[in-house]
């Protein structure tokens, strides 16, 4: 087993941990348990806890942003059916996370805990840049956009999205297209307002 893949093992591990623990309740024994390595071992790739459960993030948050890089925008769809043309983009990702149960509720966990303000000040974005471009390409042709708090934009849409699909991960809500229709529809209702071009203004005759 090389490096890297011993690695990814524990912080597989470390992510099923707080699963089953909580951020909190995990312990190194924990994660050398479910890795199948003496918690010895764990110190020769991490410092602490505190790094190996930020690293878990940085990991998961990387293969999140993956999502979008193999994606395409066509800007004449985005014209005539901007709801649909989010809809592919966003469903992907919905998908990544209803998927991966561990990485979900580990995900929403960290972010909603003690931690994640501190590690968010040094937090790289470099890693969005595919989906950064993306939102700029909808700002461009749906100027209304820009009027919307930008923070507010990504937490309502993505923080969001991780949230139902912990519940889907716990089976509060069913793995389903049903599922995934109504929780795009709410989160894009919102939104239907903003997703307009804008249009030259009608000056009144004299």
């Amino acid at each position: 087993m090389t490096l890297d893949d011993t690695k990814t093992r524990i912080m597989m591990a470390t992510m099923k941990a707080v699963r089953q623990y909580g951020l909190e309740g995990v312990r190194i024994q924990n994660v050398s348990e479910l890795a199948g390595i003496t918690p010895g071992a764990i110190y020769r790739y991490f410092d602490s806890k505190d790094q190996m459960i930020a690293e878990c993030f940085t990991y998961v948050d990387k293969q999140a942003a993956a999502i979008f890089d193999p994606l395409k925008l066509n800007p004449i769809t985005m014209l005539t059916n901007p709801t649909e043309t989010v809809k592919s983009l966003w469903l992907p990702y919905f998908r990544f996370w209803t998927s991966r149960p561990d990485e979900t509720v580990f995900y929403h966990r960290f972010r909603d805990s003690t931690f994640f303000p501190k590690y968010d000040k040094t937090r790289d974005f470099t890693y969005f840049k595919t989906f950064w471009q993306m939102v700029q390409l909808f700002k461009k042709i749906f100027p209304p956009l820009d009027k919307i708090n930008q923070d507010l934009l990504w937490l309502h849409v993505l923080t969001s999205t991780v949230m139902y699909a912990k519940y889907v991960v716990e089976g509060v809500l069913p793995n389903n297209p049903e599922t995934e229709d109504t929780v795009f529809q709410l989160l894009t209702t919102g939104l239907s307002g903003y997703l307009k071009p804008d249009t030259p203004s009608k000056t009144k005759p004299n």
